[in-house]
């Protein structure tokens, strides 16, 4: 099975030769087929497929059968996050190179009014975040009602982050004759719930069983002290020789303070979550997958559709709350069926959520004790010292009180 067989526009052909592909994975050998057909589809796909591909080459080919003389927005991609929208963005753009199809990105933390100029020049495909998409409309800066294709891109992470609201608004102002396009890393109820509202009759993909991690990918679980977590993650980065890591802690003043501490160990790093600009963020992970870092420190927010080539190595510094998110959080190593190492830093506080994370696996991770770095069970953690607890009290014994106690 190559690219051929799908009956693509010679020029869609060009671009994905140029990329160096030749076969297609499973979700684009299924998904490709019904979209080419106009059909409605929900596709559920661990991160990490080609997912993008599977719908942005048959969107390209459909819009090319019914070209316009002036360009109006046909087809809208709805991600949760800015970074996943500029990479689609940058997706449509390569793989429509060959083609005279516009295409544009909106999101916030950038200038709108760069963005409202970009529109009203004339686009057939907006990607986009909700909130600054409203935004726009409001300023009515862009018209909906043109559009043929809709693509709900992370579905599962949209309704995580508390979008739902905003895409029944967006739904609203799009014509009623539409095709739609579902994609999701996991396939839950409430995936199913979104779906049985906006698609109609849909062709159903599931190219991997729910909360699947990757083939190709080890995993490994390291107890340790919660105060000894950055010496830690030093040595294993050191011991392990990997060219890139990917770290995600819980909280953005956590990601600072870990990638400061990691300097201060000589181990170039950068930090990227929602506090910061969008350009510093764009200019973080340019930087990152460049090589001028070695570590990448990011909250899920921020780190939500990241694609970095061939990346070994994903590190959690904390575990989620919510257990999906590891399965999201280790999607981003061992893409495309390359070989990748998830490792988790657990101390006694996060036992529950690690329990939480195995009942959704079904299994157990294989735990490593290192001599130097393993905890005394009968001695718990102390507040984290960088990535988890900042502000905390230490527990230096009772509060002593400014009167003696009233005494009878």
């Amino acid at each position: 099975m190559t690219f051929n067989n799908f009956g693509l526009l010679d020029e869609l052909l060009r671009a994905v030769a140029d990329k160096g592909y030749s076969e297609p994975t499973p979700i684009q050998t299924q998904a490709i087929p019904m979209i080419l057909a106009g059909k409605d589809l929900l596709a559920g796909a661990q991160t990490g497929t080609g997912k993008t591909a599977g719908f942005t080459l048959p969107l390209l080919h459909n819009l090319m059968k019914k070209k316009r003389t002036k360009p109006v927005p046909r087809a809208l991609i709805l991600t949760p996050t800015r970074e996943l929208a500029a990479q689609v963005e940058e997706s449509v753009k390569s793989y429509g190179k060959y083609l005279p199809l516009k295409s544009t990105v909106v999101y916030g933390g950038m200038s709108i009014n760069s963005q409202m100029a970009k529109l009203r020049n004339g686009v057939d495909i907006v990607v986009a975040t909700p909130g600054r998409l409203l935004d726009l409309v409001n300023q009515r800066a862009v018209n909906l009602s043109q559009i043929e294709i809709l693509v709900l891109d992370e579905g599962d992470r949209m309704l995580d982050m508390g979008f739902i609201h905003d895409i029944r608004k967006i739904i609203s102002l799009l014509p009623k004759q539409r095709q739609n396009l579902l994609f999701s890393a996991t396939y839950s109820s409430e995936i199913k719930k979104l779906a049985d509202g906006l698609l109609h009759s849909p062709m159903v993909i599931q190219v991997a069983r729910d909360n699947a991690i990757p083939e190709g990918v080890s995993e490994e679980v390291y107890p340790v002290d919660s105060k000894r977590k950055c010496e830690l993650l030093s040595h294993l980065i050191r011991t392990l020789e990997v060219r890139q890591v990917l770290v995600f802690t819980r909280t953005k003043h956590g990601a600072n303070r870990l990638s400061d501490q990691l300097e201060t160990n000589n181990i170039s790093a950068t930090a990227i979550h929602g506090n910061k600009t969008q350009s510093a963020r764009s200019k973080a992970l340019a930087d990152f997958k460049r090589g001028s870092f070695q570590v990448l420190v990011a909250t899920d927010v921020a780190a939500r559709g990241l694609d970095i080539d061939q990346l070994p190595l994903v590190v959690n510094f904390d575990l989620p709350h919510v257990p999906e998110d590891y399965v999201h959080r280790i999607g981003r190593t061992g893409r495309a069926g390359n070989e990748g190492k998830a490792v988790s830093l657990v101390c006694i506080d996060e036992h529950k959520l690690l329990r939480d994370i195995e009942r959704l696996l079904k299994r157990e991770i294989p735990k490593i004790h290192l001599p130097h770095f393993t905890p005394d069970p009968s001695i718990r953690a102390q507040p984290i010292m960088c990535g988890r607890g900042q502000g905390r009290r230490p527990n230096n014994g009772p509060r002593r009180h400014s009167k003696p106690p009233f005494r009878r």
